[in-house]
């Protein structure tokens, strides 16, 4: 928690409510552009698209990965050029593709023969990359069962973009968002660096490899220091590469935005199911359906304070206030919290920047959306 935040918070705003320090967005921002210096940043809008965030990345300099036209556009209203704009995703309606390509961006993923014959036709010309189906073994959160083709499919539709007068930009891999392991990236790297070569052996006008994102924050556990990563990645470049590096691009989100953000949140009760159960069970004004999507199979593990800190504990179990039996956070989780906890206490849940508050439902079981400040 940044002092900011903390100075913020001493004024008891009301709960559920994220505080994000904007200031900390700016110095993560200028962490990863030290530690790969090499390669032009696309912050992931996805991971907290709230004006102020964007506004300060496009004084920054940084260039946008949007998931949607309506994150384009959010991008275009903080000031981006759309020349600073990727459109990442490779699932994109015509519409969109369209809309994107006439407010000037020129630059779309896909993983598809289907998708690729849309942009053909609706952004004619425009600079694509492929991307490519890599292992996420080390993310806490994966996503290489919906995206990606393999690297046979990836070579066929590099060479059929250039005959349907697209230009074959590039190719891209994600390893998983809260990738909490070095290798996952040098593996990939090492994966997409033969089909590149075998590319431009081809006469493909290949010269971009996107990196995708997944660099972590520090929740309960320890992970490695962002200056690893950068040092890992350079290395597989390099080794494959040589000193003929092709353009870089990452797509950084919850490594950008991910520990500028606290979430206030109340107890609502604590309770026992029985009475000779040492189990409690701590229901908190805050949810699986209040933002804290990521607590899905208990993948996303934040950090808990509490008034209370430094008392005795006892094991819990964490869930949020709705009437749905789906709304647990953590129940298999060894978590624990002091036994002086009660209802009325506020806790605080550390580094929830990033995908809180665009999963917030917008009134399940009649409850107000996350309120959002940023300072």
């Amino acid at each position: 928690m940044t002092p900011k935040i903390a100075r913020f918070l001493a004024q008891h705003p009301a709960t559920p409510c994220l505080v994000l320090d904007i200031d900390r967005v700016e110095a993560n921002f200028r962490a990863l552009m030290h530690a790969l210096p090499q390669a032009r940043i696309y912050y992931a809008v996805k991971a907290n698209p709230a004006a102020p965030v964007l506004e300060r990345l496009v004084g920054l300099g940084s260039q946008f990965d949007a998931a949607s036209f309506e994150e384009v556009s959010a991008c275009l209203a903080a000031g981006a050029a759309p020349e600073a704009i990727s459109f990442g995703n490779t699932i994109k309606k015509v519409s969109a593709i369209a809309a994107a390509h006439q407010a000037g961006v020129s630059l779309f993923a896909f993983d598809s023969i289907e998708e690729l014959e849309k942009l053909a036709r609706h952004a004619p010309g425009a600079r694509v990359y492929c991307r490519i189906r890599v292992e996420n073994e080390g993310a806490d959160w994966p996503l290489s069962r919906k995206f990606g083709t393999t690297v046979e499919s990836a070579r066929a539709l590099m060479l059929r973009a250039g005959e349907m007068g697209l230009d074959p930009y590039g190719l891209s891999f994600h390893v998983g968002s809260q990738q909490t392991t070095t290798a996952a990236y040098e593996l990939a790297v090492a994966r997409v660096a033969m089909l590149f070569t075998d590319l431009r052996d081809a006469g493909v006008n290949i010269r971009m490899m996107n990196l995708g994102g997944g660099f972590p924050v520090r929740y309960r556990d320890e992970v490695p220091e962002i200056d690893r990563f950068g040092d890992a990645i350079m290395d597989a470049m390099t080794a494959h590469f040589g000193n003929a590096l092709p353009e870089m691009l990452i797509e950084p989100g919850r490594f950008i935005v991910g520990d500028a953000g606290v979430i206030a949140a109340e107890v609502v009760l604590v309770s026992r199911r029985d009475a000779g159960d040492p189990l409690r069970w701590v229901y908190l004004d805050i949810g699986r359906f209040g933002g804290l999507a990521e607590t899905e199979g208990e993948a996303i593990k934040y950090r808990f304070t509490t008034p209370h800190d430094g008392g005795p504990t006892g094991p819990v179990a964490i869930a949020g206030p709705t009437c749905d039996g789906a709304d647990i956070l953590y129940e298999k989780t060894p978590y624990r919290m002091p036994l002086a906890l009660t209802s009325g206490d506020r806790v605080e849940l550390h580094a929830t920047g990033a995908y809180v508050t665009t999963y917030a439902s917008q009134r399940f079981n009649g409850f107000a959306p996350l309120a959002e400040h940023y300072v």
